[in-house]
């Protein structure tokens, strides 16, 4: 079963688990119940920041969806292990995925923080939509440059450089130019 498959699942399931209706869900997320319902029958990957509004308005933390079994002691993320957990774009679910993820603590049970490594794929001009969620998101730049929009700001990151900021201002993260990049991506969110 596809990853973005799982996710629908997951939220359905809880979604039922909890007895919430999906407009309530939906209301919560600002979206319609037939996007909702497309999220959980059909597959289709919100942005990132819709991913986290569901899990705020079903009471559980944004890495639930993207988890396989817990483990209460460490977590080891082994170079050559790594394997992508899922593709967001930070438009609706009908853009074109650009930011593809690698969990770095899928298995760790109870964590607050969600660390990933995300490879960035080029823009094609300016297609994106600012989006905001609470909490937190701390970034490094691994490879390449980035390109950071935060509310009326804009903010360029070489490898070596990171930036810490809260979700709650609108914000994009995208590759700064034609080539790709990738960064170390910790995101927070309270729940």
């Amino acid at each position: 079963m596809s990853i973005e498959k799982q996710i629908g699942e997951k939220i359905l399931s809880l979604r039922m688990f909890k007895n919430i209706p999906r407009e309530e869900v939906a209301d919560q997320c600002e979206m319609t119940t037939e996007q909702l319902k497309s999220i959980e029958e059909k597959g289709i990957v919100p942005s990132l920041g819709v991913l986290i509004k569901i899990a705020r308005a079903l009471g559980v933390r944004l890495g639930t969806f993207l988890d396989g079994e817990e483990d209460t002691g460490p977590v080891i993320s082994r170079k050559n292990q790594q394997q992508q957990t899922a593709s967001f774009s930070n438009k609706n679910s009908e853009a074109r995925t650009h930011l593809d993820f690698y969990n770095l603590a899928e298995n760790k049970a109870g964590r607050h923080m969600e660390p990933f490594v995300v490879d960035i794929k080029p823009s094609r001009g300016p297609d994106y939509i600012l989006s905001s969620h609470e909490g937190e998101e701390f970034i490094y730049v691994l490879n390449g440059n980035v390109e950071i929009t935060y509310g009326n700001d804009t903010f360029t990151l070489e490898q070596g450089d990171s930036i810490y900021y809260d979700s709650i201002i609108s914000h994009h993260v995208h590759a700064a130019g034609d080539q790709p990049a990738q960064i170390l991506g910790v995101i927070y969110t309270p729940y």
